[in-house]
Formats: C-alpha cells, structure tokens, sequence
C-alpha cells in the first residue's frame, strides 16, 4: 500500500480524536451515573434508618408488644387483667397475715411480672417460627423473579403455601397491596407486628431495588444466604451456651431445693425463718439477690447477632 496523503492523514487523527474523546465522555458519564446512584441508595438508607429508629422506640409499647403476639385483646383489658392478679396476689396474703414485704413482693411478681413474662414468650415463640421459614420464602421469590413472575405472585405464593405466622403475614401484605396500598407500606406494618432483623432486611432490600433499580433476584439470593448463615450461626450458639445453661439452672435451683429438703427433714430449723419479721425479711433478701443471679447469668448466655 501506498504512503497515505495529508488529507487523509489528518482525517484519520480527527477521527481518533473524535473517538478518544466519545470514550472519554462515556467514562465520565458512567462515573457520574455510578455517583448519582451510590448517592441515592445513602439517602433511602439514611431515611429507612430514621423510621427504624422510630419504630424501634415504638415497638416498646403494650399495645406493639401485643400486635407482635398477634393478640386479639386489648391493652386496657391488659392492664386490668394486671391489676386484678396484683390485687389478688397482694390482699389474699395479707388477709392470710403474711407480712407485707412479702404480700407487695407477691402483687408486683403477679401483677407486673407474669402477664408481660406470658405476652414475651408468646412473641418470642411467633418470631422463632416466622425466622424458621424465612429463608425459604426468599428462594420462593428468587425462583420465581428468574422465571418472569412480578413480586405480587411471588408473595401470593408464599401467602398460600406457608405455615403461619410466615403466611398468615404475607397474606397482610397481599392484602394491602391488592388494596392499593404502596409496598413499602406494607412491609413497614409487616415490621411493626414481627420487629426482627429478617424482616428489616428484605424491607430494605426492596426499598433500595425499587428507589435504584438492579438485580432483584440477585439481591433475595444473597439475602437468602445470608439468613441462613444468621440461622447456622444461632444454632451454633445455643449449642455451645448449652452448658452453662445447665449450670446456670442447677446453681439456680439449688437454693431453693436445699430449702425445701431441709424444711422438710427438720421443720422446727426453718420456723424462724418461716414465722419471724428477721426471717421474712432474709427470704426478701435471698429472694432479690437469686432473681439479680438469674438475670446476670442469662444476659451472660444471651448473644445479640
């Protein structure tokens, strides 16, 4: 081939001129683009922080902690419940002619105790049961995403084909979505009634997807991994605090095991204790520093994750 001439030269370097600078302008363009979204997604992040926070100093209300039992009562029927075991559990003794230390102790332990001590382990047995199905229900929405299903089949089968309360909350969601009420509304009362880190994480999950776009089946998928490492991780844990639960549970009811077999074996040993205002004031003091124990050992066994 020939030398070329300098018309032809000089259009050859306009025309890489012109591409160096096209990529360069595409480079700058995508970081741009890459800025703006990185921006976006720490504002849905700082605004879905702020209502977590709100919700969180909510959550710690009678009426929340009743809505995550999924009781039907109310919070005043509630309270009188509370106040009539407290009145029972202190004027019966009195009238018996306990001392009053002891009857105050009785009407708080009844009264103010065992109703909340009642209504936490009703949600905590809710929440083990909606974590336990969880994971799954995310590969649900993963599968289905990928196949071309939009998310409101996705959730009407987990809606259908879950155990309750997984299904029985998604069937809320559904049913609020079908109402016309925004997604992110529903999920945020879905929040409100089951208050764990599972659900706050799909919620946000979805916020950022909707707000920024992306990989929807993509994102469930790692969140799915990520809930089931959280459940491997947790059982792992009670395995390894197993141990010094039972250790925790024997130091604890040795006292009382003690007290009894020695009430039992000599009865005129323990009438002091029994009948004198020294010895009911002892048993308070016993009584305060095994429920300190307990309470030191069990935040001792307790992991927060």
């Amino acid at each position: 081939m020939g030398d070329k001439t300098p018309n032809e030269s000089k259009r050859i370097r306009e025309f890489a001129g012109k591409k160096s600078l096209g990529s360069n302008l595409r480079e700058k363009l995508k970081v741009e683009d890459v800025g703006s979204r990185r921006k976006q997604i720490e504002e849905t992040l700082d605004k879905i922080e702020e209502r977590q926070k709100s919700k969180k100093k909510k959550a710690k209300t009678i009426e929340s902690r009743m809505l995550q039992a999924d009781w039907s009562m109310k919070p005043s029927t509630f309270m009188m419940i509370s106040v009539i075991l407290a009145a029972v559990a202190g004027i019966l003794p009195f009238i018996m002619g306990l001392n009053p230390l002891v009857c105050a102790a009785l009407a708080f332990v009844m009264g103010f105790g065992l109703p909340r001590f009642i209504l936490n382990t009703a949600i905590d047995k809710r929440q083990k049961k909606f974590t336990a199905h969880f994971a799954d229900a995310m590969d649900i929405i993963v599968r289905g995403v990928r196949t071309g299903l939009p998310l409101g089949d996705c959730l009407k089968i987990i809606a259908h084909e879950s155990p309750d309360p997984l299904g029985a909350e998604f069937r809320r969601v559904v049913e609020g979505e079908s109402l016309g009420i925004p997604i992110e509304i529903c999920l945020e009362q879905m929040y409100e009634r089951m208050p764990i880190s599972e659900v706050n994480f799909f919620s946000t999950v979805l916020n950022i997807q909707k707000t920024t776009g992306g990989n929807l089946g993509e994102a469930l998928s790692n969140l799915s991994k990520v809930l089931r490492g959280r459940k491997m991780l947790r059982e792992k844990i009670k395995a390894l605090a197993m141990e010094a639960k039972a250790s925790a549970i024997i130091i604890g009811s040795l006292p009382i095991v003690v007290m009894i077999l020695v009430t039992i074996a000599s009865p005129d040993y323990m009438h002091e204790l029994y009948t004198t205002p020294t010895g009911h004031r002892n048993l308070m003091i016993g009584a305060a520093m095994m429920v300190m124990g307990t309470l030191m050992m069990r935040k001792m066994m307790n992991f927060k994750f």
